[in-house]
């Protein structure tokens, strides 16, 4: 099994640390129906994710939210985005990259970085003045980042994070100080298992966690709905469908086993149930795992608002 797993996390490291595709990003989504020429141009063709259940709360209006990570974010913006429009009614920019981690963000990165100045996190903050920011990385660990100056997670687990750390820091400050007298809310999405290194995204949820109070900002436990009930940090391919998945069976894959497929048996770090690509884009089909995690990152900035 672990022979079998580093061969599909191998493949995966490709896409994590690949460099994206100049095309990708930002996508910025309007609070209506339909999908603007900008979605329609960078964002790949993606099923429609069926409406959320009936609220009796009315959804919140001039909310504006912009979302940056790697290829998690990637593959997550357009079912994301769709989740916010009809939940929150809520006015949508996306700007992920491919294999990037924190510091490809970060302003005065210059060359080394992964993300062009146009699309720093400071620079989206000042052009689309957002009400919240949500962080999705699930933390690059292998060094493909040049601004990470070659600091990995197995080479050395202390200065990986520790510069993490400062990392997380330097970027909370500069979305501060680009927002002015109107500073974002963060929410940092706390991330699902890693097959290789189990403990390295505890720890790196931790550090979220240990931010978000820091700065007073919000969480989104997007991790715990990709995992099974009460094993938070262990990596599963399949998990019992929810009772939403029953009722719509495209969203589960084995109804006669009563489960629902998260991953492909090729590779166990992304959610997308499509192969991955040379070219870094959104899913284009329907994904349970990316679902359940766009809901919950919904429920979490509509408490954050």
């Amino acid at each position: 099994m672990r022979g079998r797993w580093l061969g599909g996390v191998l493949g995966a490291v490709l896409v994590l640390g690949g460099c994206a595709d100049p095309e990708s990003a930002p996508t910025r989504v309007p609070p209506v129906p339909r999908a603007s020429g900008t979605t329609q141009q960078n964002a790949a063709p993606s099923p429609e994710a069926p409406a959320p259940a009936r609220s009796t709360r009315p959804p919140v209006r001039d909310l504006s939210v912009v979302y940056i990570g790697d290829s998690l974010a990637m593959e997550n913006q357009t079912v994301l985005g769709q989740e916010l429009r009809r939940a929150l009614g809520a006015d949508y920019t996306s700007a992920p990259y491919s294999g990037t981690t924190l510091c490809d963000y970060l302003e005065g990165t210059g060359e080394q970085s992964l993300v062009p100045d146009a699309d720093k996190a400071a620079a989206l903050v000042r052009r689309e003045r957002p009400d919240v920011v949500v962080l999705q990385f699930w933390g690059n660990a292998w060094g493909y980042t040049p601004c990470m100056d070659g600091i990995t997670y197995d080479a050395s687990r202390a200065r990986y994070l520790d510069r993490y750390t400062a990392d997380a820091r330097r970027l909370t400050e500069q979305i501060a100080a680009a927002g002015g007298d109107r500073r974002p809310r963060i929410v940092w999405v706390l991330q699902g298992p890693d097959p290789i290194t189990p403990e390295r995204v505890e720890l790196v949820n931790d550090l979220y966690r240990e931010q978000a109070a820091a700065s007073g900002h919000a969480l989104a436990d997007a991790g715990r709905v990709v995992t099974g009930a009460g094993d938070r940090y262990t990596w599963v391919e399949r998990l019992p469908c929810t009772a939403y998945e029953r009722a719509h069976p495209e969203y589960c894959t084995d109804p006669a086993q009563g489960l629902t497929a998260l991953h492909r048996s090729d590779d166990y770090l992304h959610f997308c149930l499509a192969p991955t690509t040379s070219t870094p884009q959104p899913c284009p089909v329907r994904s349970p795992g990316i679902l359940r995690m766009a809901r919950e990152i919904t429920r979490a900035v509509g408490a954050a608002r």
